[in-house]
């Protein structure tokens, strides 16, 4: 065992999602791959169902395998980030706990997530292409995954990307936003929604820091400059 693969319980609906969308799925990877188009997305390598046997009785139980996107890094914070500010919030959290989009919120100005022009255009047009290919299949509620390891770099991949926006979820979302408050989008929204929320939190989320390959605009002298010259 060497880190480098995540196994993880899905439900019925979640497995036959996927094999119902596997080959767009492994499409739109080749082309990422082979075209050298942005994306973030965690690969997930299969699904399977195991079948184990207590006595007279069996069971099964349905998981995916997909990758570690911490596999060989010292990671020393997770965040979790969905763009919803609905029940998104650790209270008193300790070092091992995984931070949601209000915990970012609230440290994200003293301690804000840093990216250099090209990072941060990168993993937006990721997000982009992502989002709208997950859209697409009329997937909803995953997450954006980021590590910060030990060195400050951050670690980033979509996870969860699996559960389509079915009858249920809209029932949800339609018993969710009735009890809605101050304007704040429920938790549960339909997958277009969830896209377009995920795109803008996701670009709030990381400051844009100065590199030394950045163009910056030209100053405009001001008046009293001007002044100054005619003088």
């Amino acid at each position: 065992h060497d880190d480098r693969f995540v196994v993880k319980k899905v439900s019925r609906i979640e497995f036959q999602s996927l094999l119902e969308f596997a080959t767009l799925y492994f499409n739109y990877l080749a082309k990422a791959l082979f075209s050298q188009v942005p994306t973030v997305l965690a690969k997930i390598f299969g699904v399977y169902s195991i079948i184990y046997r207590t006595g007279s009785k069996s069971y099964k139980q349905d998981v995916l395998v997909m990758e570690n996107l911490f596999c060989g890094r010292e990671i020393e914070t997770v965040f979790d980030l969905k763009g919803s500010r609905r029940s998104r919030y650790v209270e008193n959290p300790i070092k091992t706990d995984v931070l949601l989009d209000e915990n970012l919120r609230q440290v994200m100005f003293a301690n804000p997530l840093c990216m250099e022009e090209h990072s941060k255009a990168l993993l937006s047009t990721a997000v982009y292409n992502d989002s709208l290919f997950l859209s697409s299949l009329n997937v909803m509620d995953y997450s954006l995954l980021v590590g910060i390891d030990s060195d400050n770099k951050l670690i980033v991949g979509i996870i969860d990307y699996i559960r389509k926006y079915t009858m249920d979820k809209q029932l949800e979302t339609i018993v969710k936003s009735m009890g809605g408050r101050g304007g704040v989008l429920p938790t549960v929204i339909s997958s277009k929604q969830y896209k377009n929320r995920f795109r803008d939190s996701m670009w709030f989320y990381f400051l844009m820091v100065p590199d030394k390959c950045m163009k910056l605009p030209p100053s405009i002298p001001s008046e009293s400059n001007d002044q100054t010259e005619d003088e």
